[in-house]
């Protein structure tokens, strides 16, 4: 299973696309953790979206996309960085119970407090410089159109997604209407007329053909009236960043007391990242060392279980 990202172009249209498939590391990241299927599904499409909003960022860095939610889902979080190296989990409340039909409101919006936030981090910060962060209310009842409305209202970008996914894939289109350029042969109307076209296209994807297709056969069908320019397509993979070191300065951030009283407790920090589910375990002896040492190495990691 090689996950792929395709990227092409309507020639001579001011518009692009891009379809995306993703196995293999959708399916990492199902083998260490169960969803209910509500929560798996927006999950797998936040995932997708991920991979095809990535892929046009010119920068050396990663973009975290975070769905803050009121309701029995409390966070979902999706990170990919240059390389198309992706990682995803979710945090349900203590009580949780949902079910297999439950939409987008009632998962994160049931009060009107969800909120959308995409972030931008470099890799390379110079002095000073701080991670790019938009911070939206959601503002749609699905994960493409939250995407969507972010998109115009923060990048002024007309920008169309269809997503699904179910255990055992995901998959993306989108389409976006490039910025008039000078010189492009590209007329306003025509730009208008082609775009309006690219998502009538686009509308005739239905939801299981989406599940069911591969993205090669999905192109043919969908554009096999237009001249396209197709890219070489690109692979993503899972890849989780966590490290010993990254728990450890996660663990000084909570602070000596804090820690001192927990191994006090329970003798012994058993702490697995919630994106792998690697184990990392910290006895007495390890934590104050933490403690000796006089720098913190770079890297965050999401805050832990610790189990009792």
């Amino acid at each position: 299973m090689t996950d792929t990202l395709q990227k092409f172009m309507f020639e001579n249209a001011g518009v692009r696309g891009e379809l995306v498939e993703l196995e293999s590391s959708w399916q990492h990241m199902l083998s260490h953790k169960t969803y209910p299927k509500a929560v798996q599904t927006m999950l797998g499409e936040l995932m997708a979206a991920s991979a095809l909003l990535s892929a046009n960022l010119k920068f050396n860095g990663t973009m975290i996309m975070q769905i803050h939610g009121d309701g029995p889902v409390k966070l979902m979080v999706v990170e990919c960085d240059a390389n198309l190296r992706l990682r995803a989990t979710a945090k349900l409340a203590d009580d949780a119970v949902i079910e297999d039909h439950e939409t987008l409101k009632e998962l994160v919006h049931a009060h009107g407090q969800g909120r959308f936030v995409i972030t931008l981090d470099p890799n390379d910060k110079v002095p000073g410089q701080q991670a790019y962060q938009g911070i939206v209310p959601l503002d749609g009842d699905s994960v493409a159109t939250v995407i969507e409305n972010y998109m115009m209202r923060s990048e002024q970008l007309d920008t169309k997604l269809w997503l699904a996914a179910d255990d055992k894939v995901t998959r993306g289109l989108l389409l976006q209407k490039l910025p008039e350029i000078g010189g492009s042969g590209v007329q306003a109307e025509d730009g208008e007329d082609m775009w309006a076209h690219a998502v009538m296209l686009g509308d005739t994807l239905k939801h299981e053909e989406l599940l069911s297709t591969n993205i090669e056969t999905l192109m043919r069908r969908l554009f096999w009236e237009q001249t396209l320019r197709v890219f070489d397509p690109l692979h993503p993979v899972f890849h989780c960043s966590c490290t010993r070191e990254k728990v450890g300065d996660m663990l000084k951030m909570l602070g000596q007391a804090e820690v001192d009283a927990a191994i006090t407790e329970i003798g012994r920090l058993d702490i697995n990242c919630d994106f792998c589910g690697k184990h990392y375990g910290f006895d007495q002896v390890d934590c104050a060392q933490l403690f000796a040492a006089k720098t913190l190495a770079e890297g965050t990691v999401v805050a832990p279980e610790i189990k009792h």
